[in-house]
């Protein structure tokens, strides 16, 4: 385990690099958005779009693995979710709750983690996993949250404004695009592609220190947040990888490359988008940002644990 750890302790070196250059004031309050949104923005669409251009779809048509990543995720949200509303949780809350059980931080720690741990044949599979989390999961958890805001039946402007906001996600939009290129064998000339790369090539080291900045700002805690974020901390941590492996072992037989790498990717901690809807529709974030830190700082041992095992 100690050869893993130090395998994986780089990426989250960079993180803490981000944590302390805001804790020193080297970056201001502003940094964390500003480099989240050169990320989500910019870098990472540049490096999903590159590796979807040249990729094998024999390579992304995973069913088997798409099926163990994506149910993994569903089921620990939807019984996250249903279970916060058996406790009178308001529907937008118990949404945003679900988020922060079940989406896996692969678009910043996936990419990296991966890249270290398990070699540039997993970059398939974490864009496969990236576009579940960030266009599926998300998708579900606005429309509930929309579902549940709206004091109108109009069910078509619920899926007007869902449809509207998947279509500008950038981190929908760019692999369509590169997909779309490779199907139609688009050559990338030689100055597209040397952009690609420097841009892309950023996307996983600012990724990463974005997440740190975002951890070191200070947040209101309360005692009652800590049960309940220990709560969602153990089911993003723990039973979303254990289902994860159940399904991809046990019920698609899916090969031990494959199965390796949709366990580590739902053994990520969780990542921002929760935080990120949390704030947008002006709910209350405290456990939100609580079990991106508690989740972050525990999947050092978490994630070197199960790499250790997987070997």
């Amino acid at each position: 385990m100690i050869s893993t750890f130090f395998t994986v302790i780089p990426i989250f070196a960079l993180i803490l690099a981000g944590w302390v250059a805001r804790r020193t004031a080297v970056l201001g309050p502003h940094a964390t958005t500003e480099l989240n949104r050169f990320v989500v923005y910019l870098a990472l669409p540049a490096l999903l779009f590159d590796i979807m251009a040249h990729a094998q779809w024999s390579d992304l048509w995973q069913p088997g693995f798409i099926a163990a990543f994506g149910l993994g995720s569903l089921l620990v949200f939807a019984v996250t979710v249903f279970v916060r509303l058996r406790g009178a949780r308001h529907l937008a809350d118990a949404a945003i709750d679900g988020l922060n059980a079940g989406y896996a931080n692969t678009g910043f720690m996936g990419f990296p983690l991966a890249l270290v741990a398990l070699g540039s044949q997993a970059m398939p599979s974490v864009t496969i996993a990236t576009i579940i989390t960030v266009c599926l999961i998300f998708a579900v958890a606005i429309v509930l949250i929309e579902i549940g805001l709206r004091t109108d039946k109009n069910r078509g402007n619920v899926v007007f404004k869902v449809a509207r906001a998947l279509v500008k996600n950038p981190l929908l939009v760019s692999p369509t695009l590169g997909a779309l290129a490779s199907l139609a064998q688009l050559p990338i000339p030689a100055p597209a592609e040397t952009f690609l790369k420097l841009l892309g090539g950023a996307a996983s080291p600012s990724a990463l220190v974005a997440l740190g900045l975002f951890l070191a700002t200070p947040r209101e805690k309360t005692s009652s947040t800590d049960g309940l974020s220990a709560i969602l901390v153990g089911a993003k941590l723990i039973l979303q990888p254990v289902l994860t492996w159940i399904l991809a072992a046990l019920v698609f037989h899916l090969p031990p490359t494959l199965t390796q790498s949709a366990t580590l990717l739902a053994a990520l901690p969780t990542g921002t988008g929760p935080f990120m809807l949390a704030e947008f529709y002006n709910r209350e974030a405290a456990v939100t940002s609580r079990v991106i830190l508690i989740s972050t700082v525990f999947s050092i041992l978490t994630v070197s644990a199960y790499l250790a095992l997987a070997k």
